[in-house]
């Protein structure tokens, strides 16, 4: 009979790296992200090996800004190691994670200091709020963002709200100066001048989860729905739930009235979580124009048209 496989050692499953990863990151030579790809099989070996580790698979299509590698721990309890790209977002994930200690969002087991790889309780993947009814998905996530919106720690190493917004706004404006986006200018305009009326006068300094909408809330067995995958920042709560009003964005199109359904989705979750309604409707407004013009700046242009339509509504 053979024996089996040693956490990293040389008859444990080979790692392959899922091609959306590879698309993602190694389309500028001049990223360091290209280095961090190359070194990538090795980096997962260590950690394999370093926190006794036994590799099952790499789940596809996977994510565009880290590895995901479905592991074995030394008793046999399923994880998940997560490796992301370099950067502070890295290392911000794991202290987002670290202080909700499983309330709300995926419990973290293990991390590098430096944010390299981050161990974390094994989720159902496949299994994401969007599965649900688009009703029952909203209820649950309002539900499961509530959770994650508590104070921060005193020496906390995340970004406010009006620090990430404002990197936006320069780079924004030069996509609106492209001959494309002439029809957008007045949005552009207008998503602008309430961002600067939103983010300085924020209401509270909450931690937020940052990249909130029913894809990023999975099945859990320790609860029934778990967040994932923050890009943890400080701020107040309507900034959080403007990307959830955004989901499923495509839907309310493909319905009738679409832009009294889009309202009537923004006063239905700022009742129910307490938010108001007018800085729900602005950071919407604003997360919106952003967004749609990145996306057709990148040659997603039917999405980014879709969210600049929904931009329009409100």
């Amino acid at each position: 009979m053979a024996s089996a496989p040693q956490p990293g050692g040389p008859e444990a499953a080979p790692l392959t790296l899922p091609q959306r990863l590879l698309d993602a990151l190694s389309a500028d030579p001049e990223s360091p992200a290209r280095a961090w790809l190359a070194e990538l099989p090795e980096l997962v070996r260590r950690r394999l090996r370093d926190w006794e580790l036994t590799l099952e698979r790499v789940p596809s299509p996977g994510g565009r800004s880290s590895l995901i590698v479905l592991v074995r721990q030394a008793d046999g309890t399923p994880a998940t190691l997560k490796l992301p790209a370099p950067g502070a977002d890295a290392r911000r994930e794991g202290a987002a994670l670290a202080h909700w200690n499983g309330w709300g969002a995926a419990r973290l087991l293990r991390a590098d200091p430096d944010g390299g790889a981050l161990l974390l309780e094994r989720l159902h993947g496949a299994v994401s709020l969007r599965s649900l009814p688009e009703a029952k998905a909203l209820l649950e996530a309002a539900g499961t963002v509530r959770r994650l919106w508590v104070p921060p720690a005193e020496e906390h190493p995340f970004t406010t709200v009006g620090a990430r917004t404002g990197e936006g706004v320069e780079p924004l404006r030069l996509i609106a100066a492209g001959p494309w986006a002439a029809d957008a200018r007045p949005l552009v305009d207008e998503a602008l001048e309430r961002r600067a009326e939103l983010a300085g006068q924020s209401p509270e300094q909450l931690l937020l989860h940052g990249d909130f909408r029913q894809g990023k809330v999975l099945a859990g067995d320790r609860a029934p729905w778990l967040a994932v995958g923050p890009s943890p920042l400080v701020g107040e709560r309507a900034y959080d739930l403007a990307q959830l009003v955004l989901d499923r964005c495509e839907d309310l199109a493909a319905g009738s009235g679409p832009a009294a359904a889009a309202r009537r989705r923004i006063a239905k979750l700022a009742d129910s979580l307490e938010v108001d309604r007018d800085r729900l409707r602005g950071w919407t407004l604003f997360r919106a124009v952003e967004t749609g013009l990145r996306h057709a700046a990148t040659g997603d242009r039917r999405r980014g048209e879709l969210l600049l339509e929904f931009a329009g509504w409100l």
